[in-house]
């Protein structure tokens, strides 16, 4: 069984970050048997460049892969986290949380006939090759239709460093989980409180995040 752990790195990204958090995940893979592939040059450049995590969607799809995970390049995984593709079906993909997708985004049909309101995000994703189309490019919307589709919370607008460009991504995940009336679950659900095994927050500097990471590292004891 082919497992793929996936890591957007375009233009050497923050250096001082995946110092601290790049270990754990090899460590991860090395547990659950999976190879890493680096997301490191852009291919849908007309999009913001969270956007270049769906390359997923055809790399997966050429190197063969049964699972496909993605996970942030700013977010730590704890030693103790389990295998979660032995605790996911093929038929169902999940993240880590989800938001209620009406504070998120505006609707479209494929939203309300769906009904589940899923607003996904999209730093932690897993999906098996049952499920690709996840991860599948938008084929219908433009980049400015999907970021006119895109909110940000007031936390966010404060942050200074989230746009609704940066989300579309979520927006995309979120609208094909619906369009394509995949199953979905998240960590949280499997196996509890996932938060004890990830650290992982967006609204943050680089700095202030590095600040946060070797707290939590420490806290972990690690």
């Amino acid at each position: 069984m082919r497992k793929t752990i996936y890591l957007l790195n375009i233009d050497n990204y923050a250096p001082q970050i995946t110092a601290l958090t790049y270990p754990l995940i090899q460590q991860y893979a090395k547990y659950i048997g999976a190879h890493i592939e680096y997301i490191d040059t852009r291919k849908f450049t007309a999009w913001d460049i969270d956007y270049e995590k769906l390359q997923i969607y055809e790399r997966s799809r050429k190197n063969g892969s049964d699972w496909s995970l993605y996970i942030d390049s700013d977010a730590l995984v704890h030693p103790d986290m389990p295998d979660v593709t032995e605790l996911l079906r093929k038929d169902t993909c999940a993240h880590n949380g989800s938001d209620h997708a009406a504070i998120r985004w505006t609707y479209d049909n494929y939203f309300r006939r769906d009904g589940r309101n899923i607003g996904s995000c999209c730093w932690c994703m897993i999906c098996s090759d049952w499920c690709l189309d996840m991860v599948r490019p938008l084929d219908d919307l433009t980049p400015k239709q999907a970021y006119a589709n895109t909110r940000t919370t007031v936390t966010e607008q404060q942050s200074g460093v989230v746009t609704p460009e940066h989300l579309v991504t979520d927006y995309a995940v979120s609208r094909n989980i619906a369009r394509y009336g995949l199953k979905f679950t998240t960590l949280n659900s499997l196996i509890g409180n996932a938060g004890n095994f990830f650290f992982h927050v967006y609204t943050e500097t680089i700095e202030k995040k590095v600040e946060l990471l070797k707290k939590t590292l420490t806290d972990w004891k690690l």
